[in-house]
């Protein structure tokens, strides 16, 4: 592993353990030349796939990425950064045992607006104005009247 300060090519690995989810290696390393200590994560990578955009463009599938708009949308809202890894690492193996090498963008996104939509309304909405990209209020306030409906439907009776 390179040393990210210096560049040197050959670090130590001082510890390791696995993450608290068991989805990952962390390991504690050191580097000779400049003693300078960084940590890295070490994950099993099923396939390698390929995302498919919306304008027909390709480009490798980038677990960070997904962590980061997640984490985006979910800034300053209740979800512990564990329970954000635990949720990307399903959606990753999701993918990954598709069978398919290939996926569309489309699939991520839903696929993440799904799971936002269960676990924080306010973040799903968020995530959704980017994805769905969003250009007047009233994008706003149908995907809010959508939703309106399903915590109508999970209360059991309507509105008095």
């Amino acid at each position: 592993m390179r040393c990210p300060f210096c560049g040197f090519a050959d670090t130590q690995v001082k510890d390791s353990r696995p993450t608290e989810d068991n989805s990952a290696i962390r390991r504690r390393r050191q580097c000779p030349r400049c003693a300078a200590r960084f940590t890295t994560f070490e994950r099993v990578q099923l396939r390698e796939l390929t995302i498919v955009k919306s304008d027909g463009s390709r480009e490798p599938f980038d677990r960070e990425k997904l962590f980061r708009s997640m984490s985006i949308a979910l800034r300053k809202r209740p979800v512990e950064r564990d329970r954000l890894e635990q949720i990307v690492n399903q959606i990753t193996r999701r993918l990954e045992s598709s069978g398919e090498s290939e996926i569309r963008s489309k699939v991520i996104g839903e696929m993440v607006m799904d799971t936002l939509r269960d676990i924080d309304k306010v973040a799903f909405v968020r995530f959704a104005s980017v994805y769905r990209d969003f250009h007047e209020v009233e994008d706003f306030e149908k995907i809010i009247g959508d939703l309106g409906g399903e915590l109508d439907e999970g209360l059991g009776s309507g509105r008095d």
